[in-house]
């Protein structure tokens, strides 16, 4: 009875001994590729999925609401966001339409609403009125005052002169405050002689003279906006300037089918805060180097004099800022284009410039 109960004591141990050999050298099977997490204590992330029109997010992108550093054209970085940078300097039409009800035969153009930046000058932009002064450029050379006053200018992508260009190139601009019945003889000379110019009008002159404009755009003319009511802008807010821009051009595109990016100050009064509200809607301030007291019309004096004064003060890049109000600059705009092609000078749209 002893020796059986020894018997299977020895037994039993030596089937405990055996059990833990059994379980170390059990063999894994191989892994046939990547093995799917236990359901137990681990959850399996959910596929990452972008929404139509959602934007993704880089991981080093601040999250929303954070405030991102802008980088200035020198290459540093500032709080303050980088000034809009200019459209690309092109008039714009709406298609030839029959019935287009428009003065030009184009479709109208979708208005525009203007949305200022800064509004309340918070970067403390200098408000101060600046009455534009550009000198008497002689002998086929600028006035210092322009040249300086372009150094100025170039912060805000506005022209008074051209000093990229190799060519002798120059820029013919108009102001049309009212038609004073010169226009069409103007037009008439361009036309003849395939000069292209600006006129930069009001949105009571476009009122007046709906025919004269629609004739300026339809010969392939720019019509620049030089506001609505006339105001000094250095003396009213950046809203109100705005809205001065966009009620001139709405009106253009309503009734004309028509829009320009360019912009002359009226009375050429300018302010910093001015010249930077005009550049953050997309469009250039356009000034002048040559010009002459040519808009009195009481006090013309004569064909002669308006060639005489014009072409003594043409110089290279040269923006020539001439009222179509003026009897004598009709008379003599044929001969200046002759005899300033003559000296090997260009005439240039303002779509044109490279600066």
């Amino acid at each position: 009875m002893i020796s059986l109960r020894k018997k299977s004591v020895c037994l039993l141990l030596a089937l405990l001994l055996c059990l833990p050999l059994a379980a170390c050298s059990r063999t894994e099977p191989e892994s046939t590729g990547p093995q799917t997490p236990s359901q137990e204590g681990t959850i399996a992330p959910e596929p990452s999925v972008t929404l139509p029109g959602a934007v993704s997010q880089a991981p080093d992108q601040p999250q929303s609401g954070t405030q991102m550093e802008s980088i200035t054209s020198s290459g540093g970085s500032s709080a303050e966001p980088v000034q809009a940078q200019p459209i690309k300097r092109e008039s714009i039409t709406g298609a030839a339409k029959e019935n287009a009800g428009t003065y030009t035969g184009f479709s109208p153009l979708p208005t525009v609403t203007f949305k200022v930046t800064d509004p309340e000058n918070t970067r403390g932009l200098s408000t101060k009125g600046v009455g534009y002064g550009y000198g008497v450029a002689k002998n086929g050379k600028p006035h210092d005052i322009s040249v300086n006053n372009q150094k100025l200018f170039d912060k805000y992508h506005a022209l008074a002169l051209d000093t990229k260009s190799s060519e002798k190139v120059l820029y013919l601009t108009f102001d049309c405050g009212y038609e004073n019945g010169y226009t069409a003889k103007i037009l008439d000379v361009l036309k003849e002689k395939k000069v292209p110019a600006a006129f930069f009008v009001t949105e009571p002159y476009l009122k007046d003279s709906p025919e004269i404009a629609a004739r300026m755009i339809k010969e392939g003319h720019i019509v620049g906006n030089h506001s609505n009511n006339h105001p000094v802008f250095p003396e009213i807010s950046r809203t109100k300037m705005a809205q001065e821009i966009q009620d001139c051009d709405n009106y253009l595109r309503e009734k004309f089918g028509y829009s320009a990016p360019f912009f002359r100050f009226p009375t050429g009064e300018y302010s910093d805060c001015a010249l930077d509200l005009v550049q953050s809607l997309g469009y250039t301030s356009v000034f002048w180097s040559v010009a002459y007291g040519d808009y009195d019309t009481n006090n013309q004096k004569g064909k002669q004099y308006a060639f005489d004064t014009v072409t003594a003060r043409l110089h290279p890049g040269a923006v020539i800022l001439l009222h179509a109000v003026s009897k004598d600059n009709a008379a003599a705009l044929g001969e200046i284009i002759d005899w300033a092609r003559g000296q090997g000078y260009v005439f240039k749209a303002l779509t044109e410039y490279q600066g």
